[in-house]
């Protein structure tokens, strides 16, 4: 049975609950720490970015600066999103583990068992959903990334006790408010919590305790809890600390392949909420909410005259539960100009064919 080292920081402050497990990779990967599992929760809010993201592309700066928020740049990839006391992290770091496995898709499924155990025994039947996810029928209930830090591997998580889901739309930079109310629709569809299945969230210290109970009992661990060392928290403060709150680290730019034109934002494992522009004579805007490569809805607006303009609402509801197969959309949207004898200046079939795929391109 291995032994490995519990460290419950409880409520810390969001640079440490964001960043020390990377000061504990960095621990471990030097052979000066043992194999670790962290548990602890934000003690404030705070706007998070993903490690290939823009941050100006991504968040709100205004609304963050008005509202206090700090933001911070995460060492693992993902997207950018609000968190505060409502989630308890967990983050496990480790190096040579007979009960990690190198391969990422087993490590996630593995490790993983003990959170969906652990919402089990509060009460929620949760399952794993490949890749990183973990689903309570259908609906997200914790998000999950993963890394290497020099010789170390981490995974990190969360057990979402409650979610303000209006904020969690509003740090993200939209191109619209329109676009804003529907991703907080599509969050309240499509993510869940604690509070939201039970009713009520379980204290803190009782999802603390079924976490880690299950991690000793399905990953055949003995956990004993102690401090941080004093070399972690000078790894902290020299080191990790200045290189996340430099204005290099903070406003690094995405690589030239993350930059595409229009906007993306993931609700759930599979589904997004997208919008895409395509200028042909006039600009063709698709606003679509997609569950892997479905249409789930859609919304057509742009600077084109429809005539009749009601006919744009039979294009919407004909692409609802449509895959983004460029044969399928060019049948819909063919089979609407011909049914409708719609009159659309400067917009042809292939416009609306080419608009709509883009949507595809930022899934």
């Amino acid at each position: 049975m291995e032994r490995w080292r519990l460290l419950n920081l409880g409520y810390s402050e969001p640079l440490v609950a964001q960043t020390f497990y990377e000061t504990v990779a960095e621990a471990v990967h030097r052979g000066i720490s043992p194999n670790t599992l962290i548990l602890l929760q934000p003690d404030s809010p705070y706007a998070c970015l993903g490690y290939h993201q823009d941050l100006e592309k991504e968040l709100d700066l205004r609304f963050c600066e008005g509202a206090g928020l700090p933001i911070i740049r995460r060492s693992q990839g993902g997207g950018a999103t609000y968190l505060d006391r409502g989630q308890v992290f967990y983050q496990i770091v480790s190096k040579g583990s007979e009960i990690v496995p190198r391969n990422i898709d087993a490590m996630f499924e593995r490790l993983l068992s003990v959170t969906v155990e652990t919402y089990r025994r509060l009460g929620v039947p949760a399952e794993f959903k490949p890749l990183n996810d973990v689903v309570v029928e259908g609906r997200k209930i914790s998000g999950n990334g993963a890394g290497m830090h020099e010789s170390a591997s981490i995974l990190v998580g969360n057990v979402i006790l409650d979610l303000n889901y209006d904020l969690m739309a509003r740090v993200l930079r939209v191109p619209d408010e329109k676009f804003r109310d529907k991703m907080a629709s599509s969050m309240r569809e499509w993510v869940s919590t604690l509070k939201r299945e039970l009713g009520e969230a379980p204290p803190v210290e009782k999802v603390h305790y079924t976490y880690a109970a299950a991690f000793e009992e399905l990953l055949g661990v003995e956990l004993h809890r102690e401090e941080p060392s004093e070399e972690e928290w000078r790894i902290f403060e020299e080191e990790t600390k200045p290189r996340h709150t430099s204005r290099e680290w903070l406003y690094m730019e995405a690589p030239p392949s993350q930059l595409r034109e229009g906007r993306g934002v993931k609700i759930a494992h599979d589904v997004k909420v997208v919008e895409a522009d395509h200028k042909a004579a006039k600009l063709i805007r698709i606003r679509a909410e997609v569950k892997g490569d479905e249409i789930l809805s859609a919304q057509v607006r742009g600077d084109f005259f429809a005539l009749p303009k009601e006919a744009v609402f039979r294009l919407e509801e004909a692409l609802t539960g449509v895959n983004l197969d460029e044969s399928a959309i060019s049948d819909v949207v063919n089979r609407f100009y011909d049914e409708t004898d719609v009159q659309i200046p400067g917009i042809s079939p292939g416009d609306f064919t080419t608009a709509i795929m883009k949507v595809k391109d930022l899934l």
